[in-house]
């Protein structure tokens, strides 16, 4: 997975942040973080993906296809590996390596240190909150120019944060701890940009660290279009190992 992670209208410039107010409420922040949530058929981007872990560091550029709701379809250079996740599954394969994995979720959530499905991944992707901010009450404050949203009563299991761009309220942030196992995955969203008076993320973070163990990945959003017509040619090639997640 690993080896896999690293092996026409343009984005225009990258979106300022507005001022944080006190008069917001947490349903009003609520309901303009759900209302600005992407409206798109299909989009199609080349993202530079950056993975660092401990002292090792690798990259490339890979193209990505998305079908709201539907499919997420990342592809290497010259088709060297493809991931292709759905609702119901995630597949991909790495030719180096001579290997596939076709199963559930597991894999990435072994990876993220969270629970993970389509929607959770889509949103990251997006800017958006994991999960259903309307499921529980929240509370909100400023910090740092930012709104704070938080649930009111936080699980001792699971902490989690959210952090909100007051410009244009997608996330700056998503920080969740689960103490008890020692996992910590934060999301850090450096910078938005603007495409077809819709705003997507640029530059991506995201960290995720389990016990002592941390793992950096990070994401450059390039050349994003949106509803055009796409494929997504997936295909295991014969002869290849799978991969067991135990």
């Amino acid at each position: 997975m690993l080896v896999f992670i690293t092996s026409c209208k343009s984005a225009k410039s990258v979106i300022a942040s507005g001022e944080a107010s006190n008069r917001l409420s947490a349903k009003q922040v609520i309901k303009e973080h759900q209302k600005n949530d992407a409206d798109f058929k299909t989009m199609q981007a080349r993202v530079k993906i950056d993975l660092i872990q401990g002292d090792k560091s690798q990259g490339a550029t890979f193209n990505l296809r998305v079908e709201k709701d539907k499919v997420i379809w990342l592809s290497a250079p010259l088709g060297l590996a493809r991931l292709m996740i759905t609702p119901k599954k995630v597949r991909f394969y790495n030719k180096q390596g001579n290997e596939y994995f076709d199963g559930d979720y597991k894999l990435l959530s072994d990876f993220a240190g969270v629970d993970l499905d389509f929607n959770k991944v889509q949103n990251i992707l997006l800017g958006q909150a994991i999960y259903d901010l309307k499921a529980q009450p929240h509370k909100v404050s400023v910090n740092d120019n930012s709104y704070a949203l938080r649930p009111k009563d936080q699980s001792v299991l699971l902490e989690l944060f959210y952090l909100i761009n007051p410009a244009h309220f997608k996330m700056d942030s998503l920080q969740l701890y689960q103490q008890l196992e020692r996992r910590h995955l934060q999301v850090d969203y450096e910078s938005y940009q603007e495409v077809d008076k819709q705003v997507f993320p640029k530059d991506v973070k995201v960290i995720a660290v389990n016990d002592s163990n941390e793992v950096s990945v990070i994401m450059d959003f390039k050349s994003i279009t949106l509803n055009q017509d796409v494929r997504f040619p997936f295909k295991i090639p014969k002869g290849y190992k799978e991969m067991v997640i135990k």
